[in-house]
């Protein structure tokens, strides 16, 4: 995608030269084998941006929450309090559908925790000016893996070696046949993951701006109406099918087999 500009851009430029002496720490890009610069480290001080807010929002809700009375009483209007809680209680009810009331509430954790940093980058793309961590691919593959390493260990904890085992299918006869498909299913998974959410939010956020650009009073309403609709679709999708993830591997056997 192409480079732009943000206000975080103007702030790291200011140590351009201390970021252009650790480069060498990032490493090549993993498509094109680029070498990196002082504006490699954009999307990693965007999500440290992301995880800054999330973690203010979590400690404005949870003083909302410290006084057990005004606690059970919901709030007569819309506040940070009442929309964390339809958010989080949206994907609570969403992995609940997928894998159960007793799965879901033991793997919600990582769930949420995905909904809620994919949603905080991807607002950043309908304001200009804010840096999208989630228009970086090594941001987006680093939280697909993130989610790929999990599931395949809760799979491995929760069935064992048969977790390894339903990798070739339900006959063994058919094994060399099935065994392969299902492997390279499992391991594109991370990256369609990725690609899905960095194409689209990196797009979305270069037409907003391109929009802008052009007219910036009025005409660009309509596509940041759009715009929401790809921010809250691209969270779901990424939700859903971390929840639908965690649920094939933590299927046990005779379920399977029913």
């Amino acid at each position: 995608m192409p480079e732009h500009a943000s206000w975080l851009t103007l702030l790291l430029a200011h140590v351009r030269e201390t970021l252009s002496h650790n480069v060498d720490a990032i490493g090549q890009s993993f498509i094109g084998k680029q070498a990196p610069t002082w504006q490699s480290f954009e999307p990693i001080s965007a999500s440290l941006v992301v995880v800054l807010v999330i973690l203010g929002v979590s400690l404005a809700v949870r003083a909302k929450l410290s006084d057990p009375e005004s606690a059970v009483v919901p709030d007569d209007k819309l506040t940070l309090r009442t929309f964390m809680e339809v958010f989080l209680g949206y994907f609570y009810d969403l992995a609940t559908s997928v894998m159960g009331p007793e799965r879901a509430k033991k793997y919600y954790h990582l769930i949420g925790a995905s909904a809620t940093f994919v949603f905080f980058a991807n607002i950043m793309a309908l304001i200009p000016g804010l840096p999208v961590a989630t228009s970086s691919l090594n941001i987006t593959l680093g939280c697909a893996a993130v989610v790929f390493i999990l599931f395949n260990a809760y799979g491995f904890a929760t069935n064992g070696f048969g977790y390894i085992k339903h990798l070739a299918g339900p006959v063994w006869w058919l094994a060399w046949l099935v065994g392969p498909i299902e492997l390279i299913s499992l391991c594109v998974r991370p990256f369609t993951l990725a690609l899905r959410l960095m194409l689209n939010m990196a797009v979305d956020h270069l037409l907003v701006t391109i929009f802008l650009g052009l007219v910036p009073i009025l005409l660009p309403l309509p596509v940041m109406g759009l715009g929401v609709l790809v921010v809250l679709v691209q969270t779901l999708v990424f939700a859903l099918l971390t929840s639908i993830y965690i649920s094939l591997a933590t299927e046990h056997e005779h379920e399977e087999a029913h």
